[in-house]
């Protein structure tokens, strides 16, 4: 009779579905952290270029403007 109680109870903690919502949520914050881990990077590298040229544009300018 204990081994069917326990088996039971087993049972009825695999139906229990309370929890889902939180694990749903903590797998799709991680998704998203690992999307966002694989983009920053060349979003970095784009923006570096980017304050890069803008450099080179305002040196040449007011090295011609000293001139």
């Amino acid at each position: 009779m204990r081994k069917i109680k326990e088996l039971l109870l087993k049972a009825a903690i695999w139906q229990d579905t309370r929890g889902q919502d939180l694990i749903e949520y903590a797998l799709l914050a991680g998704f998203l952290a690992l999307a966002a881990a694989a983009v920053i990077p060349q979003v970095g590298a784009s923006v570096n270029s980017l304050f890069t040229a803008i450099q080179q544009q305002l040196t040449s300018a007011t090295s011609s403007a000293g001139s």
